[in-house]
């Protein structure tokens, strides 16, 4: 016999987006059940853990102190005092502009604060577990999706079946639900892949994230917390798929010399501490947020290339939406009102930056010379404008 769950809201996908999701809507007094089927890694040096940080930029701490995680995460947390853009796109790889976006320019707090994936999973699940209204099955996935005006129902990978008002597919790019309700996606595909990993320097990072270019994409150094004694960052290094793969395959040696050649020294010899981990980079957007029931988020809806930490800010910019037309009207939880309200507060915004930061993208992986001139005079054109500078540092935070 099929055991049968209801629940308020089921959240299709574990990663750090579902979890927060979960935490938001049970803090709010809504019932929650959060599935996926991978069981999370919540240890550093565990096979499998995921090696990439998140940062959280400003806006998001009032949704995190909601959902009862912010307590958890501040005492982990490296804050990004300043935004450094570095363009090293000259004849040799080392600093030709350095420009600084301070956060004191436009607020009394930092831009944002970064911690490890791996590390927001396990402050993530034990939130979740004080939370009695939610109901996590990690190891279990979404398999079937049947929706109704008033339901939708939802078969899960160990044969029972939850019924739920509103259904949330915060399951990634391949989202399982957004291909059970046929919502159709738009993919972008550049030819790159990402390095995530850890490093250690002798020069402190002073709380500054730094982003050098050259080409091939950008090559992100975002402060964490000393690891071992040593000042640490959380490296993202963007090239073609093929230099990232002989990057990837590199020995230790030969690696560390060839991104602290990336860096310009601007640290110091780079080293490794921590395993190479390796991600295809896209930019891919639905063509609607909702479905009957059903209500797209994080990477289920948008996928960006991972810069200037818009991917996880946008998906929290999805939440505080649909957590407030929940909260205005939580007899409406998932009617076809709620959710044409969420597409059209989002899908507008989303495509924006979705196309945004594709354009930064490519000037980014840009090789002849002359359009890495260009990209370097772009830079120095906005930068010395100082109304344009803020609006810039203000969007990028999503406060404009």
């Amino acid at each position: 016999m099929t055991t049968s769950t209801q629940t308020d809201i089921l959240i299709s996908g574990g990663g750090i987006a579902g979890l927060t999701a979960a935490a938001a809507f049970a803090s709010a007094g809504f019932s929650v059940q959060c599935v996926d089927p991978a069981p999370p890694v919540t240890e550093r040096d565990a096979e499998g853990s995921d090696l990439r940080t998140t940062a959280f930029l400003q806006p998001a701490r009032t949704l995190l102190d909601e959902a009862g995680l912010w307590q958890r995460l501040a005492p982990h947390a490296a804050p990004l005092q300043i935004m450094r853009i570095v363009d090293a796109g000259g004849e040799l790889p080392e600093p030709r502009i350095i420009k600084d976006f301070d956060a004191a320019d436009i607020s009394d707090q930092p831009f944002g604060w970064n911690l490890p994936n791996w590390l927001l999973r396990r402050e993530m699940l034990a939130r979740l577990a004080d939370l009695p209204n939610v109901d996590l099955r990690l190891g279990t996935a979404t398999t079937t999706l049947f929706t109704r005006t008033n339901e939708a129902r939802v078969t899960l990978s160990d044969g029972s079946q939850t019924r739920a008002r509103l259904v949330i597919a915060a399951d990634g790019r391949n989202s399982p639900m957004r291909e059970a309700a046929g919502i159709r996606v738009h993919t972008t595909r550049y030819g790159q892949k990402a390095l995530a990993l850890a490093v250690t320097h002798p020069i402190p990072h002073c709380n500054v994230s730094t982003e050098i270019h050259r080409s091939g994409g950008p090559f992100t150094l975002v402060p964490l917390p000393d690891y071992q004694g040593k000042p640490s960052s959380a490296l993202v290094w963007m090239e073609r798929g093929p230099r990232a793969r002989a990057l990837f395959d590199m020995d230790v040696a030969e690696f560390q010399a060839a991104m602290t050649e990336r860096s310009c020294s601007l640290f110091g010899p780079l080293t490794l501490a921590s395993r190479r981990t390796i991600w295809p980079i896209i930019s891919q957007s639905a063509e609607r947020l909702c479905g009957e029931r059903l209500a797209l988020m994080a990477e289920a809806a948008h996928v960006v290339p991972p810069i200037g930490a818009q991917g996880l800010n946008m998906s929290l910019g999805d939440m505080r939406v649909l957590l407030d037309l929940a909260r205005a009207d939580p007899a409406g939880l998932g009617s076809a009102k709620m959710l044409e309200t969420y597409h059209r507060k989002r899908f507008a915004e989303v495509k924006l930056r979705v196309q945004g930061i594709d354009l930064l993208n490519r000037a980014s992986m840009v090789a002849p010379r002359a359009l890495r001139d260009a990209r370097a005079m772009g830079l120095n054109a906005l930068y010395s404008m100082a109304p344009v500078r803020k609006t810039l540092m203000q969007m990028g935070l999503g406060v404009r």
